[in-house]
């Protein structure tokens, strides 16, 4: 794409684009993604009885300031101790990581209108029935959340293709900003909720999301369509500059995926270690955040919701200003795609390995805590105009398949990061413990942002042809593209 690309063009009429609509839908759907996933943390503390077992679980759930209404209703409640509680916030994740890459490949072949549309459809139905199966018992909730993760995760991946025929190069940072929305939905949703269950039962917040969702799911498959050649409102003016801005595949069927190739190419693993990388240290502090402030600093976070909410609210704006003004500074020509990913990943997932030294020096004061703590996840939302997107860029007819990949292996940061916590100190939960905890946390940050910086690129990758798929040899004098570079 021309580094002078043009802004995109004002309908006439004054009515929103399809592409306005697409990026709405998106925002939306990703709010409603984390919202269907976090309902349960907020009514696991008023599912269960309150016991000595289960207090550590209600004091985390009340960091969230999602239990200080009086209660007025009688609720169902359940025995089910701390290693249940704990396994059934974490099955979530067994069938997550189950669903990436088929759910990145389908959205290539299929269509993302359908994976995106139909997993969000089933999985909020899901939801609607949560309450009727943890009353038919507790092996029924968790093959339930398993299930509700399966489906989620086919979700995530299948964006990048729908992008890559709809986006213009240079408007796709702004664009995957909306992935970022799930950290707002998170802000949102649990107020709400902690709302509707001090009033109406926990319960209530299962049927809440559950019909959000299936309101969204039907005014998705009514106005976003797979590409512009396939949607039936469009105006003829949008349709002809996105036929021109993005190139159009003439193949019959679907390119096979060039796996040798692309597990070959240092790009792709730099897109795979940097996620890793950047997850696993999001998953840490989002996850230990109030433990920490709770058991090493001595302070109630949870009686500052807002303060619970900062960092939510906070990476994704950041996301949405960097991404603003990456593709400003691609568009206008000051920077090629190569450099604006490398410069945005290196501050995005760089920076807060910083951050994470200065928290071991300066940690054990509550005010430096959390405002390091902040504004480590707060810059991190910025990876929307660096890795994130890279696989558009490098090689956008398997970019789901990418960052399938890449979620896949990320998505164990969550249980790794539990798991590293709980082993440094299970036996001493005290400051310097966490010091190893902050130095680890470091490392893994600037090993991820140093990986990208050295191996990441914003070319177009050779094996993204469809010559070279097809043919699936083992020859490396490929013709060159026709599509311009990125």
């Amino acid at each position: 794409m021309a580094k002078t690309e043009k802004s995109f063009p004002r309908n006439f009429t004054g009515c929103l684009t399809c592409v306005q609509v697409l990026n709405i839908m998106v925002l939306l759907g990703f709010m409603l993604n984390y919202a269907l996933r976090v309902n349960l943390t907020i009514a696991i503390v008023k599912m269960i009885f309150d016991t000595k077992d289960n207090h550590t679980i209600a004091n985390l759930t009340d960091s969230f300031n999602v239990t200080q209404h009086p209660e007025h209703i009688e609720q169902t409640r359940y025995h089910w101790d701390t290693k249940q509680v704990n396994l059934l916030l974490g099955c979530f994740f067994w069938g997550y990581v189950l669903t990436e890459v088929p759910g990145g490949r389908l959205a290539e072949v299929i269509g993302a209108r359908r994976v995106f549309g139909y997993s969000t459809l089933l999985a909020s139905v899901l939801t609607l029935l949560s309450p009727g199966a943890a009353a038919a018992g507790f092996g029924w909730i968790v093959a339930l959340r398993v299930a509700l993760g399966f489906l989620l995760g086919a979700t995530w991946p299948a964006i990048l293709p729908m992008a890559s025929k709809w986006i213009p190069p240079m408007d796709r940072s702004k664009f995957m900003s909306n992935m970022m929305a799930s950290s707002l939905g998170a802000a949102i949703t649990m107020p709400i909720c902690g709302f509707l269950i001090a009033h109406f039962g926990w319960e209530s917040a299962f049927y809440f999301t559950g019909i959000i969702g299936v309101m969204w799911s039907v005014a998705w498959f009514a106005v976003v369509y797979d590409s512009p050649a396939q949607h039936p409102r469009i105006s003829d003016t949008e349709r002809n500059y996105l036929m021109k801005a993005l190139p159009q595949d003439t193949n019959k069927g679907h390119t096979a995926v060039p796996w040798r190739h692309m597990l070959l190419s240092a790009p792709v693993w730099a897109i795979v270690v940097t996620h890793g990388a950047s997850v696993f240290g999001y998953f840490t502090v989002v996850n230990q955040l109030p433990t920490y402030i709770e058991k090493i600093l001595h302070y109630e976070i949870k009686h500052n919701g807002l303060l619970s909410s900062l960092p939510y609210l906070g990476k994704y704006l950041c996301a949405l200003a960097s991404s603003v003004l990456a593709d400003s500074l691609r568009r206008s020509g000051r920077l090629s795609t190569t450099t604006a990913r490398k410069l945005f990943t290196g501050f995005a997932v760089g920076l807060p390995g910083l951050m994470m030294i200065a928290q071991a020096f300066f940690g054990h004061d509550r005010i430096w805590s959390i405002a390091i703590f902040t504004m480590a996840l707060t810059i991190n939302g910025a990876v929307t105009a660096g890795y994130l997107g890279n696989g558009l860029d490098i090689a956008p007819k398997f970019s789901g398949t990418i960052f399938g990949i890449a979620n896949t292996l990320s998505s164990f940061g969550g249980w790794l990061s539990t798991f590293m916590v709980g082993e440094l100190t299970k036996e001493h939960n005290t400051y310097e413990q966490w010091q190893i905890v902050f130095f680890i946390l470091a490392g893994t940050y600037m090993c991820g942002a140093l990986v990208f910086v050295v191996f990441g690129s914003g070319e177009l990758q050779p094996w993204n042809s469809p010559q070279l798929a097809e043919n699936n040899t083992e020859k490396h004098e490929e013709q060159p593209l026709n599509e311009e570079k990125v």
